[in-house]
């Protein structure tokens, strides 16, 4: 009996093994949405690790519902809303990750991964770096929701700084030439696929179709996406509203205004490519250059000596 005990366990971990990974496959597989103003559900996609741990996200709910956790709840509820996933992530479940993600994908795979990579190299020197990389890989994934958070923040943000300009152009050729300014949106809203800008818009309309004014409507946007270029649009529109002035003009100076600022965007990035391209060109272009020219002539001196 006690010979056949390693064969148990190993048939024992062989089935929790599949089970971990019939799992995980189950959850890849799964299409996450969001809801959008009017009803419709566009497809939303979280980090497979955020869906692996999610079930075990209720736990620590009583934890971060507690005052101390007040403010950074209602910080995280902005930036989450800002970037798109209201009604699929939720404040506490977002913290519930910053502490599972270090405990089960740190401890049962990251340090098991580390401490077999260590063996099967017998590398001294990764052999005396082992702690380290424990160390690393367990604030890395402490940090990840952090990260992926501010990338899909940022990632939104460009979305709609690329859509601003295109819009605007059309509000204002739809109120120059002589339609409402609510109609013009909902014409744009039709007429147009819907993205991050759309789904923005898209909920101002029906919160004006419900009761609330082009104003408070305006101004909630700018408050839930809180992007420096909409913040200006929506000033000058509620300026505008306020003070009776022809939205046309106002939309044609914004238009103008968004189109040089992605100008002067693009010629940022411009100046900034020959720096950012000074680490590979002299790190990986250089060394492969002179390896190829003078490969040949250090094999010849080698073989044949000086």
């Amino acid at each position: 009996m006690e010979q056949q005990l390693p064969y148990i366990a190993a048939f024992l971990w062989a089935v929790c093994a599949a089970g971990i990974g019939a799992y995980a496959a189950g959850i890849a597989r799964q299409i996450t949405y969001v809801t959008l103003a009017d009803g419709r559900r566009q497809t939303r996609s979280l980090p497979i690790l955020f869906r692996l741990l999610m079930p075990l996200a209720p736990n620590f709910r009583p934890l971060f519902y507690k005052p101390i956790f007040g403010n950074v709840r209602d910080r995280l509820q902005r930036k989450i809303v800002a970037a798109g996933f209201e009604g699929l992530l939720a404040p506490d479940e977002f913290l519930a990750m910053r502490i599972l993600m270090p405990l089960l994908p740190g401890i049962l795979l990251w340090i098991p991964f580390v401490r077999l990579a260590v063996a099967a190299s017998r590398s001294r020197f990764l052999e005396q770096a082992e702690p380290g990389l424990y160390v690393f890989g367990l604030i890395w994934l402490s940090f990840y929701p952090a990260l992926w958070l501010k990338r899909a923040l940022q990632k939104r943000h460009a979305a709609i700084q690329r859509s601003l300009p295109f819009v605007l152009d059309l509000l204002t050729l739809s109120v120059e030439a002589g339609l409402d300014f609510m109609t013009s949106l909902q014409r744009n809203m039709e007429r147009r696929s819907l993205d991050a800008l759309g789904e923005e818009l898209l909920q101002v309309v029906r919160e004006i179709q419900l009761g609330k004014t082009r104003r408070e409507a305006l101004r909630d946007m700018s408050r839930r996406v809180n992007l420096a270029d909409l913040r200006s649009v929506v000033n000058a529109l509620v300026q505008a509203d306020e003070l009776g002035v022809s939205i046309g003009a106002i939309l044609r100076i914004q238009s103008d205004q968004m189109r040089q600022r992605r100008f002067e965007r693009a010629e940022k990035l411009a100046n900034e490519a020959p720096v950012k391209m000074l680490f590979p060109l002299i790190f990986f272009i250089f060394p492969a250059v002179f390896l190829i020219l003078m490969g040949p002539i250090v094999s010849q001196i080698v073989r044949h000596g000086f």
